[in-house]
């Protein structure tokens, strides 16, 4: 299945490395190059990924990498990254796009 990154995932993506590299601009850029690889991992198995408890809506998912939720939504044949963020916080339905 073919991954889309929203508006929103990718400005939470630049403020991810915008605030890793305060101490290291090369390990942001690698912790970032990560985050997407391991979102890439949805391509053949888009069920991997739970449903998030703040939706239990079937179709939007989260798919955990280190201490970051990775939320998604399946679509007929394409994959919509929604948003990342810290995995202590909760999913604001306002800011993924619903």
């Amino acid at each position: 299945m073919k991954i889309i990154w929203t508006k929103e995932a990718l400005e939470r993506l630049v403020e991810i490395e915008d605030y890793i590299s305060k101490d290291s601009p090369e390990r942001a850029a690698m912790f970032v190059d990560n985050i997407v690889d391991h979102a890439e991992l949805l391509s053949n198995n888009p069920q991997l990924g739970r449903v998030v408890p703040e939706t239990a809506n079937p179709i939007i998912r989260e798919l955990i990498f280190k201490k970051y939720r990775i939320v998604y939504r399946l679509k007929k044949d394409i994959i919509e990254i929604l948003t990342v963020f810290e995995g202590h916080m909760l999913l604001r339905i306002d800011e993924a796009g619903f």
